[in-house]
């Protein structure tokens, strides 16, 4: 791959994506990148996040149905998906470790990492539902 040539614009949608703990969506990161940048186009934004995916700075989440969120925690680690509200959040568990280790033990190709996620309702939602 060529010299990749410096963008702020790149740069910032990483920044805001490090500051994050939501896991945003393309959209999201649109909306908070034209407070900086008012003529940046959701084009642009969405060129950058695959760009900062493909280059290991970023992960996208892809949500069953719902829209790819992103994360700049590129660490093995697990998600938990709420069914109710699409909100997605950082799991810290060790079950990364230990899926990994097991298929490793199980597989006689080369595993270079792992994604789990779960699903299921989270605490705002379980307190709505009981609520209502």
């Amino acid at each position: 791959m060529a010299a990749l040539k410096y963008s702020r614009q790149r740069e910032s949608i990483k920044e805001f994506l490090m500051e994050q703990t939501t896991h945003p969506t393309a959209d999201m990161v649109y909306e908070n990148m034209k407070q900086i940048y008012p003529n940046i186009s959701l084009g642009t934004v969405y060129r950058n996040l695959s760009l900062l995916t493909e280059l290991g700075d970023i992960q996208k989440l892809s949500c069953m149905g719902g829209a790819d969120r992103y994360d700049a925690r590129t660490h093995p680690h697990c998600h938990f998906i709420c069914t109710e509200c699409g909100k997605v959040m950082d799991l810290h568990v060790q079950t990364t470790d230990v899926l990994l280790r097991e298929a490793e033990e199980h597989f006689n190709g080369k595993i270079t990492g792992c994604s789990a996620r779960f699903f299921g309702l989270c605490e705002e939602c379980i307190k709505k539902q009981k609520n209502n």
